[in-house]
């Protein structure tokens, strides 16, 4: 499982209008434990959170990285 510190997933959820409590429930974890990854107090398994936007995890990582302020664009991307 490819865990990464990545402090970017409250802004792609944010950009995806999904409440941290409905995408913690999806990955079956608290909504605490979910706000530790976004707090980057732990590290989140990143095949986890690819399957539930439905892409790849080297998907996933260059938009983690690039916080993309274009909302429309990480949305068509994720679907």
């Amino acid at each position: 499982m490819d865990m990464v510190n990545i402090t970017r997933i409250k802004d792609l959820r944010e950009d995806s209008d999904i409440k941290q409590k409905e995408l913690a429930d999806a990955l079956g974890i608290s909504q605490r434990a979910y706000s530790h990854y976004e707090n980057g107090t732990r590290k989140i398994p990143l095949d986890i959170l690819a399957e539930y936007y439905g892409c790849s995890t080297d998907s996933l990582i260059p938009l983690l990285k690039l916080h993309i302020k274009n909302t429309s664009s990480s949305k068509s991307f994720l679907k």
